[in-house]
């Protein structure tokens, strides 16, 4: 069958009936699938479906409206500062309807249960309350655990990857921290070959000069014994000046969060610093509030950064930005149009690279109480009253401590067959490889709307995705009719994607209805240049981020302890582990979650 495509003028206008600005196109090649054309709103949009034959334009339009029910205003996607651009990104300031004042609302709820095109921005796009571009401070970054595989494969590169788009300060030391000896050069070269395996290549950056600023300290760090930290700072200090900054990042096991924190304090490395701390920030209420304690004892708020770095992937910016500058998707997000909202990270891989690390935690621990929970909070929460780091992390915060209590009967947790056949994993482990949960948010926008979580290993396909699953036409011809829901989709996988599938009535004689999908590519727009085209990895924007104090990417403290506390009861009262056979999406149980509806990835 050939597709039948449909282009649209960008900015054409679906309401009430009429379309201005269609016509149909000839047919292209098969499939469904589709791209949006050119820049932030592209000059045509193209809707493909798996139909037959050719068809009038207005009895597909009529189809669209009558089952997708959504007015099409255009599309513009924001970009939180691509890797190879200078200053701040094109997000607009958003100035939404009823809101808490100011960036350390606790509570922001809309002013009625069905938002209006308020939500998005209605002034001209001012640019965020952010700093332009790196710090010129001098700093000296700390990464404890440098040999570890953590800062191998994803920190050591980050920072290299500044250094090539010119993004660091212009003064600045890594000071490796570890256990073992290595001098300076055996650093430089065991960094060298991180490169070489996980890139950016040596050869495609400035590496001569990185290099010379690559400093080692061995002999550990804790309270009773600095190792050759102190001196190797000293040493670093002494080349930038007295008002060098100290970056600390906690590459290491979160066990071992506390004791350097208290470290920390011991040896007069807290003035004046910043400090990172990867996740998971606890394992329990308990072991949070423990390890919390202690740092805000030690530090000041301002100067924590707690990593999630799923946050900072650039399609799940794209989820806010999207969501904001375009009145029609502002308009439909909401329980009034929203039947259910999908978190799926979904991998093909098992765990014998961190079988140990990995059967002490599970799933449900690794995943979802902290990737999973974040980015569904991201969709869930309020219109900020700005996007400057401050307002975001606290709508996020303020999302998820409307997150009603779990209950264990809406979990359901998984593991794959031949998973105990793994070297390091026990033969009688009952470790989750999948967990999936159904999360309520009791707040006016999303009363009554699931949102349905899951991730796992040996799963059928490697897929990231947020998905916005649209309610059934209530009324008009198709209600009642059982049409196929329409769906606002993000793709998270490499450089993002965002699918949009709607309904269209089925060319040729006979009729009927197809859904069909565009596709909107969001690695890369015609006309910006090669490197600020490039999408950044997510550790690039983070590191970044602590540079400029941007917090807008990390989790707050508040929004970890309602995460937390809303697993209590589940924690006390974990379901059965069920088997599931390598190659599917779960458990038949996990089906059952989304009833009555089904899941986008099936």
């Amino acid at each position: 069958m050939q597709p039948l495509p449909l282009r649209l003028a960008a900015g054409a206008l679906l309401v009430g009936g009429f379309v201005l600005g269609v016509a149909p196109t000839p047919p292209a090649d098969p499939g469904c699938r589709t791209a949006f054309g050119g820049g932030a709103v592209g000059s045509s949009v193209e809707v493909r479906t798996a139909c037959s034959d050719a068809v009038s334009a207005r009895q597909d339009v009529v189809a669209v409206l009558l089952t997708a029910g959504v007015a099409v205003l255009g599309l513009s996607v924001g970009r939180s500062r691509p890797s190879g651009a200078r200053g701040p990104g094109p997000e607009g300031r958003v100035r939404p309807g009823p809101r808490a004042a100011g960036p350390g609302a606790r509570r922001l709820r809309p002013g009625n249960t069905v938002p209006s095109v308020s939500d998005s921005a209605a002034q001209p796009a001012q640019q965020p309350a952010q700093q332009a571009g790196t710090s010129d401070r001098p700093t000296v970054f700390v990464v404890y655990g440098a040999t570890g595989d953590l800062s191998r494969r994803l920190v050591s590169p980050a920072f290299f990857e500044l250094a090539r788009l010119g993004r660091l300060p212009q003064q600045w030391r890594l000071v490796g921290s570890g256990r073992g000896e290595k001098s300076h050069e055996e650093f430089r070269e065991f960094l060298r070959e991180a490169l070489e395996e996980f890139g950016p290549q040596p050869s495609d950056g400035p590496w001569e000069e990185f290099s010379r600023n690559l400093l080692f300290a061995g002999g550990g760090f804790t309270a009773d014994d600095p190792g050759q930290l102190l001196d190797v700072l000293g040493e670093a200090r002494a080349d930038l000046g007295e008002d060098t900054q100290v970056v600390h990042y906690l590459a290491i096991p979160p066990g071992a969060f506390l004791d350097t924190t208290k470290a920390f304090a011991a040896h007069g490395l807290v003035e004046g610093s910043r400090v990172v701390y990867e996740k998971p920030y606890g394992t329990s209420l308990e072991t949070f509030e423990e390890l919390d304690a202690e740092v805000q004892r030690v530090f000041d708020e301002e100067q924590v950064f707690r990593i999630d770095h799923f946050l900072a992937f650039e399609a799940q910016q794209d989820v806010i930005h999207a969501r904001f500058a375009n009145p029609w998707l502002a308009a439909v997000w909401n329980s009034e149009h929203v039947a259910q909202v999908q978190v799926d990270i979904a991998e093909t891989l098992d765990v014998a690279q961190r079988a140990s690390f990995y059967d002490a935690t599970g799933a449900f621990l690794d995943m979802i109480v902290t990737h999973l929970f974040q980015m569904a909070a991201t969709v869930a929460m309020e219109p900020p009253a700005d996007l400057g780091p401050g307002a975001l992390q606290a709508a996020r915060d303020a999302a998820l401590q409307d997150f009603r209590e779990l209950d264990p009967a809406e979990v359901v947790l998984g593991q794959f067959d031949g998973y105990t056949a793994i070297d390091g994993v026990p033969d009688d482990s009952s470790t989750d490889t999948l967990a999936a949960c159904r999360v309520w948010v009791d707040n006016d926008r999303w009363r009554g709307v699931p949102f349905l979580l899951r991730s796992g290993k040996k799963m059928a396909a490697d897929e990231q995705r947020v998905t916005l699953v649209l309610k059934e036409p209530v009324d008009g011809p198709y209600a009642g009719q059982g049409v196929e829901p329409s769906t606002i989709s993000f793709s998270l996988l490499e450089g993002g994607a965002f699918d949009v599938s709607v309904t269209v009535r089925r060319p040729g004689v006979a009729g009927g209805l197809a859904q069909g999908t565009a596709t909107l590519p969001l690695d890369s727009f015609e006309g910006t240049g090669p490197d600020s085209a490039r999408p950044a990895l997510p550790y690039v924007h983070l590191i970044e981020h602590v540079l400029t104090g941007d917090r807008s990417l990390f989790t707050g403290v508040e929004g970890l302890r309602a995460a937390w506390t809303c697993i209590e009861r589940f924690s006390q009262d974990r379901p059965t582990v069920l088997p599931y056979a390598a190659g599917t999406w779960g458990p038949a149980a996990v089906d059952e979650l989304a009833a009555p509806g089904q899941w986008f990835l099936r």
